[in-house]
């Protein structure tokens, strides 16, 4: 039996969830790249322009009253988003995510949350310090799932949601040298993926967008940890190069965006979204290929 015929005559695994409508709407990260992107797509709408990718998808169209976006210092943002209130937020900082959140909630209900603040680091395994391990893990996992605890309350008792976890194709597909952030990205899906059935009763959504090479400047911020005289050197700095050349022809930061509107909008949100690196192509082919033939194609990408 195909996987096709397979599919249709099993019941659906989800069902359709209340639309979002109004409130609130939460991207963290907002300051560059990806964040800037989805709040200016967020403020389209807020104006009454349609965003690319904001489609109906079953379940309508989103425009909230007011979006939130957040920076470590949004006081340093020069060029800020129209329509777009700028909050201090350090996911290191537990007190910080506290009182973000008490400043959020009392600006409205909120209805959307996209968990997109994190770091990017890259280093053998042998090297990475583990201090900048702590950070990393604070930053792309325990703060996400910290800001997430303080909202979700909320989205249930109001009885309507959407959480979207900017994750990447790399916590699908693992790169060597990327250990640490991989971990890290693949730690944010196993919660999202877990935690959807808990919040699906109380018409919250939780779904994870990964992107693949994004064109958003983020190599220059990325941060390395290596002894490039010792033994991982040589091919640390290969994966560096193939890496930045790959993401210097990536998708735009607004085309993530516009993956991150689906799950917003859908009545029945997937679990995983997925856009770039050849996604329709990579993920059905890692469904029949060997999982190590998979890690080899990937690494072999990158020059390794």
């Amino acid at each position: 039996m195909s996987m096709a015929k397979l599919s249709s005559i099993l019941p659906s695994p989800s069902r359709p969830l209340p639309a979002v409508s109004g409130g609130v709407a939460i991207v963290t990260g907002a300051s560059s790249g990806i964040g800037r992107a989805t709040v200016a797509a967020l403020a389209q709408l807020k104006a009454g322009a349609p965003a690319a990718g904001s489609g109906t998808s079953g379940a309508g169209a989103y425009i909230p009253d007011r979006i939130i976006g957040t920076s470590r210092n949004p006081d340093n943002i020069t060029d800020p988003i129209d329509g777009v209130d700028y909050l201090p937020l350090d996911l290191e900082d537990p007190a910080s995510i506290a009182e973000f959140a008490t400043r959020a909630l009392a600006l409205g209900p909120p209805t959307v949350l996209v968990n997109n603040a994190g770091e990017s680091q890259s280093g053998p395994l042998e090297e990475l310090p583990d201090d900048a391990l702590h950070r990393l893990f604070e930053t792309n996992v325990l703060g996400q799932v910290g800001v997430t605890k303080r909202i979700l309350p909320k989205m249930r008792q109001q009885g309507a949601g959407r959480i979207v976890m900017v994750g990447s194709m790399l916590g699908s597909f693992p790169l060597a040298y990327r250990s640490s952030y991989v971990a890290s990205k693949a730690a944010i899906k196993g919660f999202a993926f877990a935690a959807r059935r808990e919040v699906q009763p109380f018409g919250v959504g939780i779904s994870v967008v990964e992107p693949g090479s994004i064109n958003t400047g983020l190599s220059a911020r990325r941060t390395k940890y290596v002894d490039l005289q010792g033994p991982y050197g040589t091919e640390f700095t290969t994966m560096l190069t193939n890496l930045d050349n790959n993401e210097a022809n990536g998708i735009s930061a607004e085309r993530v965006a516009e993956e991150i509107l689906k799950p917003i909008t859908a009545a029945r949100p997937k679990p995983l979204y997925a856009t770039g690196s050849m996604a329709p192509v990579v993920f059905p082919l890692s469904r029949v290929l060997p999982t190590a033939t998979m890690h080899w194609l990937i690494n072999r990408k990158h020059g390794l």
